[in-house]
C-alpha cells in the first residue's frame, strides 16, 4: 500500500449528507472483477441518467475531472459493508474524503485501501464547502502528519483513529501492522514458554 503523508491536490465539494455505498458504486456493477477497474461507476446513478445522459452533479464538472479529494456532509459511506465502494473512489483516483462523520466500515475500508478518511467538525465542513479556493479551482492539502487541511487561507484540521494513522504514514496493512510488533510477540512468545512450558504443543 502506498504511504500517505500529505497531498496537493484539487477537491471536489459534494454538499451532500448520508451517502451510502450504494450510491458509490451501485450493486450490479460488483458483479465485474476488480482488475477492470470500478472508477468508472463512481457515483453512476448520480451522474448518469437512464438514458445515459449526464446529470448535473459536481464530479461531471470538467472543473473537478482531475480532483482528489472529495468534501462532504456528515454520514459519508453509510450503508452495506461493500469494500468495491472505496475501490470505486480510488480507481477513480480519489485519496482523501474529508466529513463530518464515516459509516464505520467504510473508514476501515478507506484506511486498508490507502484512502484518508479524514474527520473535520461540521462547522469546518460547511466553510470548505464554501470556501472560496474550491470554486476557484485551487487544490487544497491535506497533511496527515499534522492533521490540517489548507484551503487558501482557509486552515482547520481533522482527526483519525491514531493506529489508522501509523498505518498510512507508513503504508501498512493490518498484517504489516502487526509484523511490526514482532519483537514485542516474541519477547511474549519466550516468557510464555517459560511460564507454560505445558501448553507448548508437542513435537512428535
Amino acid at each position: 500500500m502506498r504511504p500517505f503523508k500529505d497531498l496537493t491536490a484539487p477537491a471536489c465539494p459534494l454538499p451532500i449528507p448520508n451517502i451510502d455505498t450504494d450510491q458509490l458504486i451501485p450493486a450490479r456493477f460488483m458483479r465485474r472483477p476488480r482488475s477492470e477497474g470500478y472508477g468508472a461507476f463512481l457515483f453512476h446513478d448520480l451522474r448518469v441518467e437512464a438514458d445515459g445522459t449526464k446529470r448535473d452533479f459536481p464530479l461531471n464538472d470538467p472543473a473537478h475531472a482531475r480532483c482528489e479529494v472529495i468534501v462532504a456532509r456528515r454520514n459519508f459511506g453509510c450503508g452495506s459493508s461493500r469494500e468495491a465502494a472505496v475501490y470505486a473512489l480510488a480507481d477513480f483516483g480519489i485519496r482523501t474524503v474529508i466529513a463530518p462523520s464515516f459509516g464505520d466500515i467504510f473508514a476501515s475500508n478507506a484506511v486498508k485501501n490507502g484512502l484518508l478518511p479524514a474527520q473535520v467538525t461540521e462547522e469546518d465542513a460547511e466553510r470548505l464547502l464554501s470556501a472560496g479556493a474550491m470554486v476557484a479551482e485551487r487544490p487544497v492539502t491535506v497533511d496527515l502528519e499534522s492533521q490540517t487541511i489548507v484551503a487558501g487561507n482557509l486552515v482547520v484540521p481533522f482527526t483519525i483513529d491514531p493506529v489508522w494513522k501509523k498505518q498510512l504514514l507508513n503504508g501498512w496493512d493490518d498484517i504489516d501492522l502487526t509484523f511490526g510488533q514482532s519483537v514485542e510477540i516474541e519477547r511474549f512468545c519466550a516468557q510464555d514458554r517459560q511460564a507454560r512450558p505445558w501448553a507448548a504443543p508437542s513435537v512428535p
